[in-house]
């Protein structure tokens, strides 16, 4: 309710991050074939794609967070039948060393941090 009322003008239409789960790889390289598993999946549709450990993003940005977090939506016939076909959830792909950084208290802090930025 924080970022609707933050970001979003209380639109709820524009929030694609209510379901939300994290993935913790080891190696860079195991996060790039998760994401390569990802894109080749036909019932797998990317609604949005943030790249937070690209070499050109700004990482000061989200004070020095990095990881991939993908906004997907499943489009099988599954999900169809379950009315959740327009259904958009959000999977954070991380490296475990960052996952390590991102605490209980690290996290307030990053929350705090934002929220004063208003962001």
């Amino acid at each position: 309710i924080e970022k609707l009322l933050r970001c979003y003008r209380q639109d709820v239409s524009r929030v694609l991050d209510v379901c939300r789960q994290q993935i913790v790889f080891e190696r860079t390289e195991d996060l790039v074939l998760c994401v390569e598993a990802i894109k080749a999946d036909a019932d797998v549709v990317a609604v949005r794609v943030k790249n937070r450990m690209h070499l050109d993003y700004n990482a000061a940005a989200d004070a020095g967070y990095r990881d991939v977090s993908l906004n997907l939506r499943i489009e099988s016939g599954e999900a169809l039948g379950l009315g959740l076909a327009g259904h958009v959830c959000e999977v954070q792909l991380q490296l475990e060393s960052f996952a390590k950084l991102k605490s209980r208290e690290g996290h307030k802090r990053y929350v705090r941090w934002r929220n004063f930025k208003a962001q």
